[in-house]
């Protein structure tokens, strides 16, 4: 009786899924489908570019002027007073620095900013107010 029954199920089954005929197949014409309309708009900016700084990788030294002259500067510390730094002026700054002193030069106790290449010690740019010629 058990294989009788076993025997039903598995004709049953064969029936639901064989007995059901699938749907014929048709072929599928292309879809309409309504065009987007997108209108132009200004962009929108999120962030703008900006210029990579003159300074970027060099050693900055604030103090001020015991000594300058066409060839290096000497400053002093802000800080420290004890502290003094020479920097050896590059090509440019030379050039620079000539008309500088032509027009009377950095005198002792002028505040200045030394940019300077970290490796060779060589100012690079120097920011600072020259003081009024004695």
């Amino acid at each position: 009786m058990k294989a009788l029954g076993k025997l039903a199920g598995v004709a049953a089954l064969a029936w639901i899924g064989g007995g059901f005929p699938a749907p014929a197949a048709h072929a599928q014409g292309p879809a309409t489908v309504a065009p987007i309309i997108v209108e132009t708009a200004a962009p929108i900016i999120i962030g703008a570019v900006k210029p990579k700084s003159k300074t970027r990788g060099l050693g900055k030294f604030e103090g001020y002027v015991a000594n300058a002259n066409i060839v290096e500067i000497t400053v002093r510390a802000k800080g420290n007073e004890a502290s003094l730094q020479s920097f050896t002026l590059s090509q440019e700054m030379s050039q620079k620095m000539q008309v500088i002193v032509d027009k009377g030069g950095y005198q002792y106790g002028d505040k200045v900013t030394v940019y300077y290449d970290p490796t060779t010690k060589r100012a690079v740019m120097i920011k600072g107010k020259p003081s009024k010629p004695l």
